[in-house]
């Protein structure tokens, strides 16, 4: 897959650093290279643009990352059942345009595509997380900001963390990806600690939703190579929209993925419903007001998110995670931010305490 960027900024202070190294020697040719001293102040003019949050997408800016790296999942909270899944933001934004993306809210303030020098921070934060409970099993994703491996080919930041995660028994790195860009990866040995995670949505939702993604047929064809080159693999349909056929639809899809995937070969399958603040709400309908997939009839949940009505929800659910559980070998399956009520309704039993959750998903058996 081919990106394209319409100009790349570089902070006088990631000028030296060996990302912006690689993406200059890259790209150069091609992009339009700017070296400003304030990355951020750079590209304040954006908001003011008709469509800032895409117009972010091809501007990518190479800075420091001012922050930690290792954080919780923005999506834990008291309300949810939650898998205890940790975040590594080595990004921000990607160069795809899904129409139902978080990010089009969560990023409204600060769209650029960002992309951090100092990644190498990182490893120190690990070291601790590692360190500081060696009986405890950790998933760490950098997926949940930015694609993990849109431009991999470029940045080569894929490759430095599964070796460094192979080297720590109780972590697992965790590459989310709706991309097919995996040839970096099969250059490395991941011992078991790196898997490589599809969001995966039926073809009708890839068609209208999801653009400049690969399609679904060439993400599974990928899981299947990564999983030959001795990666771990797991699968994310999420989100999972109620729209006419959809049972038919989503059913398809998991027995594309079990015909690709060995369901023991399979680490889980993560399911969540369409969700959108009512700011989401509104700036996704005006950035795309032609797509059917975000006209649905939908309730206000509280914890302040449109969902579709909960019978929906949970016929799509329980129809979807017991085909997986039908299979040759049970695919483990778990909620994304549903209350441990509608676990109880899908599963027939209680949700898993976080670091239960944790253990189980990191588990290879």
């Amino acid at each position: 897959m081919t990106f394209e960027l319409d100009e790349i900024f570089v902070e006088e202070t990631s000028r030296a650093s060996v990302l912006a190294h690689r993406v200059i020697e890259a790209l150069s040719t091609r992009v339009p290279i700017r070296f400003v001293a304030d990355a951020r102040a750079a590209t304040l003019a954006d908001r003011d643009a008709a469509d800032p949050f895409g117009k972010g997408k091809r501007r990518m800016v190479i800075m420091r990352r001012r922050g930690a790296f290792l954080m919780g999942c923005p999506a834990a909270s008291a309300r949810y059942a939650c898998c205890g899944y940790l975040v590594l933001a080595l990004a921000s934004n990607c160069p795809m345009d899904c129409s139902y993306c978080f990010l089009q809210d969560y990023l409204a303030d600060n769209p650029a595509f960002q992309v951090y020098s100092n990644y190498t921070d990182a490893f120190a934060e690990l070291e601790r997380l590692a360190g500081g409970s060696r009986e405890r099993q950790f998933r760490v994703g950098t997926g949940e900001f930015a694609d993990s491996l849109a431009f991999d080919s470029i940045t080569g930041l894929a490759r430095e963390f599964v070796e460094f995660f192979a080297a720590h028994r109780n972590l697992t790195l965790e590459l989310k990806t709706k991309t097919d860009e995996i040839d970096g990866l099969l250059a490395v040995e991941p011992r078991g600690s790196a898997m490589v995670s599809w969001t995966v949505s039926p073809e009708r939702v890839y068609r209208s939703s999801e653009r400049r993604t690969a399609p679904p047929s060439a993400r599974l064809r990928a899981a299947r190579r990564v999983l030959e080159a001795g990666y771990r693999v797991a699968f994310h349909l999420d989100p999972i929209i109620a729209y006419p056929g959809a049972e038919e639809d989503y059913l398809r899809l998991a027995e594309e993925i079990l015909d690709t995937v060995a369901p023991e070969k399979i680490s889980f399958v993560s399911m969540g419903s369409l969700r959108m603040t009512p700011a989401l709400r509104t700036t996704a309908r005006r950035r795309f007001p032609n797509d059917p997939m975000l006209l649905g009839e939908e309730i206000l949940c509280p914890d302040g998110r449109y969902r579709a009505f909960m019978p929906l929800r949970l016929r799509l659910y329980r129809k979807i995670a017991e085909r997986f559980s039908k299979a040759g070998a049970p695919v483990r399956t778990y909620l994304c931010m549903e209350p441990a009520s509608v676990h109880r309704q899908v599963f027939a039993a209680p949700a898993l305490a976080p670091a239960d959750a944790r253990e189980r998903l990191c588990c290879t058996g």
